[in-house]
């Protein structure tokens, strides 16, 4: 009998236990979890905007189109929501590229016109290939320059390998490989001066040849993946710039080099729009007890064009989205405001959130922490305190009431150093205010979506975002409730270990208001 009554104190204590474990889960972390599993938005959100909406590059109609379909997507989860113009920038309207290889024989390329480049005028025109001339120095140069009129331009290296480099270490040999390495790496030098004895750079040399009279410049920004080339703006104003990929622009280059001189026909039908305003797009779920404090969520809106701009950053984007409409259905009331940015123009240089900050001191000054999310697909794995001292505290406690399987691969950098201009939390952290990056795993983003034609939709990766969307939607709620404010204090800063001086506080810049027109 005695032992029946310590087994029932046993189980008593047990059942208590049970119950005081029970009792110190938070119903607001299990309900963001429970919805963010059980009904995701993310693939409905991603279809609708990449598949439907496209890439969003500046000044262009989807740009615009984007910034609507999100404010009616907020406020249909009962969240206000509103575009606040920032700026305006150079209009233009991407249209249909067709490249083809006519002499020595009949072949469709793969190629486009790049952002902002001009069109052909609704006309198709065929001409002869050319290949930069390798001069002496910028006098000879002048002297060959007449030899582009009426010619296409090629003004890129011919790639010795369309194989990325992993391929090469899994099938090639050691001895191969060095050899193709070392070749490469002579003839980028090589390549270089080149461009460098014309007396311009990459950037200015477009245009000199359109002035010369070339019908158009061809170029190849590989990015060393299968079938992946960057694609950024264009700096000609008369005459298309075109890219091809790898392997097409090594064809020409070929043919052209051996004195077969192929011809290309090419017709681009892009549309320029004039000066047309640009946005950012904020949402705002209003705070209760400290409405004039802020939480916010972060990630930019724009892309480049060559692709739908899914990991750069409709990713970070529908991470955002999806935080906000769980945190609107769980968390309604926040203690906080909590606020999302849409910025535009990050990829010219952070122009969307700089202005922000510029138009917006009061939220600055009491912003809670700021979250941004960039750099593609894959899971969140690392969070620096981004030279603030005590964000090791604060972080640290918000981090703790995260899920295991999501907190357990981040690792934490504190005090860290501050972010440079790598994306939108660097406009923030340059006037002080607590603004980290969530920084994900790699999936091979450089090499295949970063800025390339090949950032669409089916390179998304959806469990980890939606491990991204609970992260960032449970962070934003510790912060909200926290009821501390977050200290600014900033940390000495690491020393350089090249220059042997202490690590720079990023500087403010000026947004640029009015762009693309030069």
């Amino acid at each position: 009998m005695r032992r029946m009554n310590k087994l029932a104190v046993l189980m008593v204590l047990v059942a208590g236990s049970s119950v005081a474990f029970a009792q110190s889960k938070d119903p607001v972390i299990e309900g963001i979890v429970k919805e963010a599993t059980e009904n995701s938005q993310l693939q409905q959100l991603g279809h609708e905007l990449l598949d439907g909406i496209g890439p969003r590059l500046v000044g262009s109609p989807q740009m615009q189109q984007a910034n609507e379909w999100a404010v009616k997507k907020y406020e249909s989860w009962g969240i206000s929501a509103k575009n606040e113009k920032w700026g305006e920038w150079r209009g233009w309207e991407r249209g249909v590229s067709h490249i083809d290889m006519v002499y020595p024989r009949v072949k469709s390329l793969e190629g486009m016109q790049l952002a902002w480049s001009p069109g052909t005028g609704g006309k198709t025109i065929t001409a002869e290939t050319i290949v930069i001339a390798d001069v002496a120095d910028s006098l000879a140069f002048q002297k060959w320059l007449p030899a582009v009129k009426g010619k296409y331009v090629m003004i890129s290296m011919n790639q010795p390998t369309g194989r990325p480099d992993y391929n090469w270490e899994e099938f090639g040999t050691k001895e191969s490989f060095e050899k193709m390495k070392t070749e490469r790496a002579a003839q980028t030098d090589a390549w270089a001066k080149r461009i460098s004895k014309t007396g311009y750079n990459n950037r200015t040399l477009p245009v000199v040849l359109e002035k010369a009279g070339a019908v158009g410049v061809v170029m190849c920004y590989w990015s060393k993946g299968f079938g992946a080339n960057k694609i950024f703006g264009a700096n000609t104003r008369k005459v298309p710039t075109i890219d091809l990929s790898v392997e097409d622009y090594g064809l020409l280059y070929r043919l052209t080099e051996s004195g077969v001189k192929p011809k290309i026909s090419v017709r681009a039908d892009s549309k320029e729009n004039g000066v047309v305003p640009t946005f950012n797009t904020i949402a705002e779920i209003k705070g209760t007890e400290k409405p004039n404090e802020y939480v916010m969520l972060s990630a930019h809106f724009d892309s480049w064009d060559g692709g739908t701009g899914a990991t750069d950053n409709g990713t970070g984007t529908l991470t955002m989205m999806e935080a906000m409409r769980i945190l609107k259905k769980v968390y309604p009331n926040p203690k906080r405001t909590i606020l999302v940015g849409h910025w535009g123009s990050e990829e010219q240089g952070l122009n969307g959130s700089r202005a922000f900050v510029e138009d917006h001191p009061e939220i600055v000054a009491n912003l809670q922490a700021l979250f941004n999310q960039d750099n593609g697909t894959g899971r969140v794995v690392t969070i620096s305190g981004q030279g603030y001292l005590h964000a090791y505290d604060y972080i640290g406690r918000w981090l703790s009431k995260v899920p295991e399987s999501i907190k357990s691969p981040i690792e934490t950098k504190f005090p860290g150093a501050p972010g440079g201009g790598g994306s939108d939390f660097a406009s923030f952290v340059a006037v002080g205010a607590p603004a980290f990056s969530l920084s994900s795993l790699n999936w091979s983003y450089g090499t295949y979506t970063w800025h390339t034609n090949r950032d669409t939709y089916d390179k998304i990766v959806f469990d980890d975002v939606r491990n991204n969307a609970i992260l960032a939607a449970i962070l934003a709620y510790q912060a909200s409730e926290d009821p501390a404010r977050t200290s600014r204090e900033k940390s000495i800063l690491p020393i350089n270990s090249k220059t042997g001086e202490p690590t720079a506080w990023p500087e403010q810049k000026k947004a640029t208001r009015k762009g693309g027109l030069d």
